[in-house]
């Protein structure tokens, strides 16, 4: 009886030995199954700024990732429909997957474009003003520049048009258009008539020219190293009494390494140098470039008042000009922006080219 339980036993561990050695082989696996038709699109938020959506399908997809690879670092969003918002505007690379498992995937690798600002962002003015008529406006609302009020200064001027500046400046469209509901003024690093950069300066001389009024300039400004955009006007006399005698109204001018701060000056005195008087606004966060503002000019017989965003920061009066006050006749319009010169110095290996000024509308109210 022993015997016949020792073998039995022995039967017994056999048994469970063959039972666990059948346990323990490989069994097939199964092929990954990728998946397939991967197709999505990008979708830009009309109302968050910097705000892109990733839209993904594929068959056979268990799930979908998408990585922003932004300035600060890569991140990564796993949904169908993988949302981010950039800081800053700029083309950035986002890398999409679709997922059988986490190792196993099928790649793409898409671009988006994150313009920072559009023209509803930032401040704006009425149309109207109670004790004012609209004398003239220039909305922008076309496709090209309006030639019945504005012209073109063309070249680099007598001495970098006295500043020592490094643009030329062209006509037709290679560096001014009208689109999409704005002027765009576009400085470029390009070789023109001896000069290393092109931009372009347009002017009203002879087709708009005024006496008196409220000025409300909306714009959205360039920076960098080097770069000087101005809106401003000249006493429609230049021609004849030169300059300073003609007086200048610098409605606003920024130097581009400062790029929070803008400066509203007049120009005056009957010889050069000029006198000049002059005040800054700054921001108190933020750039010019980051969102459109608006600059104003109040323009009465014997007083000039500066404004951004409605906040006055200047004013000029007989009494503080030493008694040449220029700034009772007719000015006409100059919008520019300048590479290089004695006040914002020159473009360095910080300045990013190309740089524009937007500009969404320049409107003229005179009191009724």
């Amino acid at each position: 009886m022993r015997g016949i339980l020792r073998l039995g036993v022995l039967g017994l561990f056999l048994g469970i030995g063959s039972m666990y050695l059948a346990a323990c082989e490989d069994k097939p696996v199964d092929p990954v199954v990728l998946p397939e038709n991967f197709t999505w699109t990008v979708d830009y938020s009309p109302s968050v700024k910097g705000k892109v959506t990733i839209n993904m399908k594929a068959n056979k997809a268990n799930y979908f990732t998408a990585i922003f690879k932004d300035k600060q670092g890569d991140v990564t969003v796993e949904s169908p429909a993988a949302s981010y918002t950039f800081a800053a505007e700029g083309t950035y690379v986002v890398v999409l997957r679709a997922h059988a498992s986490a190792a196993h995937y099928i790649e793409r690798v898409d671009t988006v474009k994150i313009e920072a600002v559009t023209l509803g962002d930032g401040y704006s003015t009425p149309t109207s003003y109670s004790g004012y008529n609209l004398a003239w406006a220039d909305e922008f609302s076309g496709d090209a520049l309006d030639l019945g009020s504005w012209g073109f200064d063309v070249g680099n001027g007598s001495g970098g048009w006295g500043n020592n500046e490094s643009q030329y400046y062209t006509s037709g469209t290679a560096n001014c258009v009208v689109g999409n509901g704005k002027l765009t003024i576009t400085a470029k690093k390009e070789s023109q008539g001896g000069y290393n950069y092109t931009s372009a300066r347009i002017l009203t001389k002879g087709k708009r020219e005024f006496q008196f009024g409220r000025i409300d300039i909306r714009a959205r400004l360039p920076k960098g190293q080097g770069i000087w955009p101005a809106l401003w006007m000249l006493g429609a006399n230049f021609g004849t009494v030169g300059w300073p005698k003609c007086g200048e109204l610098d409605i606003m001018e920024l130097v581009g390494h400062q790029p929070n701060r803008v400066h509203g000056t007049a120009h005056f005195g009957n010889n050069s140098p000029s006198t000049q008087r002059t005040a800054t606004y700054g921001l108190s966060s933020g750039t010019f470039a980051d969102a459109f503002h608006v600059f104003t000019m109040k323009w009465e017989n014997n007083l000039v008042e500066w404004y951004v965003d409605d906040v006055k920061f200047h004013t000029l009066t007989p009494s503080n000009t030493g008694g040449i006050y220029p700034f009772n006749e007719k000015f006409f319009f100059i919008f520019n922006v300048a590479v290089g010169g004695n006040w914002p110095g020159y473009p360095d290996g910080t300045t990013v080219f190309p740089q524009q000024m937007d500009v969404d509308y320049v409107r003229v109210f005179q009191k009724i």
